[in-house]
């Protein structure tokens, strides 16, 4: 290179060096300074983002930028706000997915434990009353603010240990007589018998009580069955009344049971009773039956059963018809009942308390066994009278 081509380059460098201090500095403007700040820097071509075409940003913009994302995620983006979305431009998306999993099973499994508590103890309070807060005698006034008649229910055998005992059924027929708004005792009977002494208790106190209580009277009516105990019972009413359909009659006396010695003989098995006294062991199953035996049972049953004609007797008088076969342990429905003079009329509960008493607001004087005798019963006393049914292990009884 010659020594005016070395001149004419440095001339050319020096130029272009003095256009690049000529460039306007921020803060600046090209006609002097300025007294309003310039808040934007000279972009450098070569620092763009290669993908937007942005310029740079900044470590102090990228902070805040960082920090702005945090408040906004502690500020309820991930715990409500919008729920079922979640952020996957976040670093940890995963982790934040995973726990939103985790916390929403621990919580649904913490109400699950609520509310089955909830509902044990529901279930436990509730069976509490049954068993122990519910009075027996739920129901038994009913609304006996003024006039009614008053109604006691006699269902199924009668015996000691039944819901139709003596004790409950003459402590329901002392308080409706005793009750001073009571018009008129109805005794409705469900019954297909049980035991004449139970029976004969129930007859004795029906006829004190219309003693003492003149002017109150008392109507039996029969339900489906009324038969021997239950019509001893309702032979002590003024008035018996029926269904049509309803079975009535059967007065008389039985004695029920069954024999193996026939059975013990062919399986080889001896009978072993020892008693003291010549007949304690009578009508022993599995020991022959005396004759001088029988015929003392059945003497013992052809009292109880003249007892019972006196007592049916007494309570119909003229109204019963001259048959023989009135007392021979049969039964009729009840149009038949009224011809035969075991029934007066027919009619229902609700028709005797509208239409014989005219009063027909009906109060329930039954008295009943609260709900935990009943549960100790069905489940207690019940499965051991199975027992001894099914062994024939239970006494012999008159019916």
């Amino acid at each position: 290179m010659t020594d005016d081509e070395k001149k004419n380059s440095a001339s050319e460098s020096g130029n272009h060096q003095e256009g690049v201090d000529k460039e306007p500095t921020p803060g600046k403007a090209d006609s002097g300074e300025s007294s309003v700040p310039l808040s934007y820097e000279r972009y450098d071509e070569e620092k763009r983002d290669p993908w937007t075409q942005s310029p740079p940003v900044s470590e102090k913009q990228s902070a805040a930028s960082d920090e702005q994302s945090t408040k906004e995620k502690s500020s309820g983006i991930f715990a409500g706000k919008g729920k079922g979305k979640v952020d996957l431009s976040g670093e940890h998306w995963d982790r934040d997915i995973l726990n939103r999993l985790a916390f929403a099973t621990l919580n649904e499994q913490r109400r699950a434990r609520r509310w089955s508590i909830f509902f044990k103890a529901l279930a436990f309070i509730y069976v509490g009353a049954l068993l122990f807060y519910i009075p027996s005698d739920l129901g038994q006034k009913g609304i006996a603010g003024g006039k009614h008649t008053a109604i006691i229910e006699v269902n199924g055998a009668i015996a000691s240990d039944t819901e139709a005992s003596a004790d409950n059924i003459v402590g329901g027929l002392r308080e409706a007589f005793k009750n001073k708004n009571t018009a008129a005792v109805i005794l409705r009977i469900n019954s297909p018998g049980g035991s004449p002494v139970q029976a004969g208790y129930v007859y004795d106190e029906i006829k004190r009580l219309r003693s003492k209580y003149p002017n109150t009277k008392l109507y039996a009516v029969i339900a489906d069955i009324c038969a021997s105990g239950g019509y001893y019972i309702a032979a002590a009413a003024d008035e018996i009344y029926a269904d049509k359909a309803s079975i009535v009659g059967s007065i008389g006396v039985l004695m029920n049971g069954f024999g193996f010695v026939q059975a013990m003989d062919k399986l080889g098995i001896e009978r072993r009773l020892l008693t003291a006294g010549e007949h304690k062991g009578v009508l022993d199953p599995f020991s022959p039956v005396k004759k001088e035996e029988l015929k003392h049972m059945q003497s013992l049953l052809d009292g109880v059963h003249q007892q019972f004609i006196n007592v049916v007797k007494e309570g119909r008088g003229d109204r019963l018809k001259d048959s023989p076969k009135l007392f021979s342990g049969l039964f009729w429905n009840g149009e038949e009942g009224v011809e035969l003079g075991l029934v007066d009329g027919l009619g229902s509960s609700s028709y005797v308390a509208r239409e014989i008493v005219g009063v027909e607001n009906l109060v329930d004087f039954t008295v009943r066994a609260n709900y935990f005798d009943r549960f100790a019963e069905r489940f207690g006393a019940g499965f051991a009278k199975m027992m001894a049914t099914t062994l024939g292990i239970n006494p012999a009884s008159i019916q």
